[in-house]
């Protein structure tokens, strides 16, 4: 069964395969081997890729993976198969940036009023020593920040509200 991940608003399908050295990756038409993990603790390990290892920090917060490797904070989605299947048809899509988990807002980057497209930074909040950027789910005018700097919120929290442009 193959896995989705969604990186920077990207959908990824990839699955693992066993092989003599352990795992290999199967990414669209690349395979890449081997592929090893292993973990030192609660929210750190080595990621072992082709051979070369990168030590790897993370927090997981349900469908949720924040991930710091070589410098960068990510944050990647998985979409479960099935789940996606059922909402395939449907197109609606938020109009509110909510906390992936529970946190401080550090610094805001829009005000209400303006214009943002989708995948825009909104906000840089910190949580658990990881700081994240907040991006806009989708084009829009920024309604409402409800969270200020310096504030914490909890998880799911609704950060900012967008409203459609044109309406």
């Amino acid at each position: 069964m193959y896995h989705s991940f969604e990186v920077d608003r990207v959908d990824h399908r990839l699955w693992l395969s066993t092989s003599q050295q352990g795992y290999r990756l199967h990414l669209r038409d690349q395979v890449i081997a081997p592929v090893a993990f292993t973990q030192h603790s609660e929210s750190s390990g080595i990621l072992t890729i082709a051979g070369e290892r990168e030590p790897v920090r993370f927090a997981i917060d349900g469908d949720l993976i924040h991930l710091h490797i070589r410098g960068r904070t990510r944050i990647v989605h998985y979409n479960d198969p099935l789940r996606a299947l059922t909402t395939a048809n449907d197109e609606t899509r938020p109009l509110i940036a909510r906390a992936p988990m529970p946190g401080v807002v550090v610094a805001t980057t829009v005000s209400p009023g303006q214009s943002v497209s989708a995948g825009m930074a909104l906000m840089m909040i910190e949580s658990m020593k990881l700081e994240t950027i907040i991006h806009s789910p989708q084009d829009g005018i920024v309604d409402r920040i409800h969270v200020k700097e310096g504030e914490s919120f909890e998880h799911d929290a609704v950060l900012v509200t967008l409203s459609e442009e044109g309406r």
